[in-house]
């Protein structure tokens, strides 16, 4: 769970990549990853249901309802709040930081679970990429430059299945392997 906006701030959004890309799985030789033209933070604010991810060590032991709620602070940066249920009923939850490094409309967020003493260091913080984002700001993609995670959030836990068949497609000709998705449980 301590990456569902660690690799991907939290966060993501509506662009079209719907041009001939690389086949599924084939990052390698991918053009480099695009993201969406900008993001209004404003507005990306609030809790997203993780729907869909690659798998990652950080949320290795997360059974499903994920969360990752974003939160305005005084200093432009974003509080980050992941959660998720662990096999014992109980939730684990990852708090964090995500700033934007490349100005306040930038879809490229950058994102720490870390302490705040070690911010200093740059292998602290993970690329928080918005991928695909619709309109209206209820579903968004999130990557990282290497493709290694991705996640699929939604303000909804259940997504109309015609939008999600359309974002894979958009995800699958940006290299990214779609073989790779394993669904989070949400609640009913």
């Amino acid at each position: 769970m301590k990456t569902t906006l660690l690799a991907p701030l939290a966060l993501l959004f509506a662009f079209n990549v719907h041009a001939a890309g690389p086949a599924a799985g084939d990052a390698a030789n991918a053009a480099p990853l695009a993201t969406i033209p900008s993001l209004d933070v404003k507005r990306y604010l609030g809790t997203w249901y993780e729907i869909a991810k690659f798998p990652n060590r950080f949320q290795k032991k997360c059974v499903g309802f994920t969360t990752a709620t974003y939160s305005a602070r005084a200093d432009r940066r974003v509080d980050v709040v992941n959660r998720c249920r662990l096999a014992d009923g109980n939730d684990n939850v990852a708090t964090g930081i995500a700033r934007q490094p490349e100005g306040p409309s930038s879809p490229k967020l950058e994102v720490r679970f870390a302490p705040a003493i070690l911010s200093f260091l740059p292998m602290v913080w993970g690329d928080y990429w918005v991928i695909d984002l619709d309109p209206n700001y209820q579903l968004v993609a999130v990557s990282e430059p290497k493709r290694e995670y991705l996640w699929i959030l939604s303000r909804t836990p259940r997504v109309d299945p015609a939008a999600y068949d359309a974002l894979l497609g958009r995800l699958s000709a940006q290299g990214l392997d779609m073989n790779r998705l394993v669904p989070t449980k949400q609640a009913q």
